[in-house]
């Protein structure tokens, strides 16, 4: 995973940045016998606006198809960016209390002002790398306070050759590329991660990207969250993820970056935007 940063320094931490290319995909279990591929459609403007930077890391406001403005807002962003640590192999993290704050930006970059954490409703490391604090302000309290809107997830699984923008609270810059294709298992130290995005070698994140939301350029939707990516071109190890298909084969892309997918979220968040991992369609790993 790409490093957070811890103040100035850049720490090491997984990997939460992306860089990334890439040509060949391989379709996950379950899947369709061949990726999507992406539809030529009008691109929006992607900013900055709903972002967020954390201490180490980036993130984003973020709400589902069907949450509802007094619903309490949700920041997404990275698994290995929890102020509490890495969470191991197989560990699931569910409503542990978290004052943590968020610098919320504007579309230009600018910080409108401070968000805190009530808890972490969810985080994990294991088959994804995500986190998700609910706030505890609701999403109309700060579209009236800021005139901020959140970023919708997509509910739907990303499609190959998406243009898409990987948008930085942490160092307000943007990363634009293509979804390249998808991998099976993207296996990094301790840590493997199912049915990850590539990008295309454009997208070049750095550590601090950690965490940032993926965002379609031609929907403005999210459709995954950057983290991690090859830095020196060894096989499998921390800062070093590696690709792996379903006959398990290994293959190394030094310089390339990863992303996880995030249309998986939807189905576990339920009325209230609680997470619920009994509801039909969620399959995020449980506790």
């Amino acid at each position: 995973m790409k490093k957070p940063l811890v103040g100035a320094l850049f720490s090491v931490l997984l990997l939460g940045a992306g860089v990334a290319p890439a040509t060949a995909a391989t379709v996950p279990a379950g899947d369709a016998a061949a990726p999507p591929v992406a539809v030529k459609a009008k691109a929006k403007a992607v900013n900055f606006a709903g972002t967020v930077a954390l201490s180490n890391c980036s993130g984003s406001v973020v709400r589902t198809p069907t949450s509802q403005p007094g619903d309490p807002a949700l920041v997404l962003s990275n698994g290995h960016c929890m102020e509490t640590g890495f969470p191991g192999p197989g560990e699931v993290v569910r409503d542990q209390p978290s004052t943590r704050s968020f610098t919320l930006l504007n579309a230009s970059g600018s910080g409108v002002g401070t968000l805190r954490a009530s808890k972490i409703a969810y985080g994990t490391m294991t088959d994804t790398d995500i986190s998700v604090y609910q706030l505890t302000k609701t999403y109309a309290q700060i579209e009236s306070t800021y005139g901020i809107k959140a970023l919708e997830l997509n509910a739907s699984h990303p499609v190959q050759g998406t243009a898409i923008t990987v948008v930085s609270g942490y160092w307000k810059r943007t990363y634009a590329c293509n979804i390249d294709g998808f991998v099976y298992r993207v296996k990094e130290g301790s840590w493997t991660w199912k049915d990850s995005v590539r990008y295309t070698s454009a997208c070049q994140t750095i550590g601090g990207t950690s965490g940032s939301p993926v965002i379609d350029n031609a929907t403005g939707k999210v459709v995954a969250v950057n983290n991690t990516g090859n830095e020196d071109g060894q096989r499998c190890t921390d800062n070093n993820p590696c690709e792996v298909d379903e006959s398990g084969n290994v293959t190394v892309r030094q310089g390339i970056n990863y992303a996880q997918e995030t249309y998986g979220i939807v189905p576990c968040i339920g009325p209230g935007n609680q997470f619920d991992l009994n509801r039909a369609g969620c399959a995020l790993p449980k506790p």
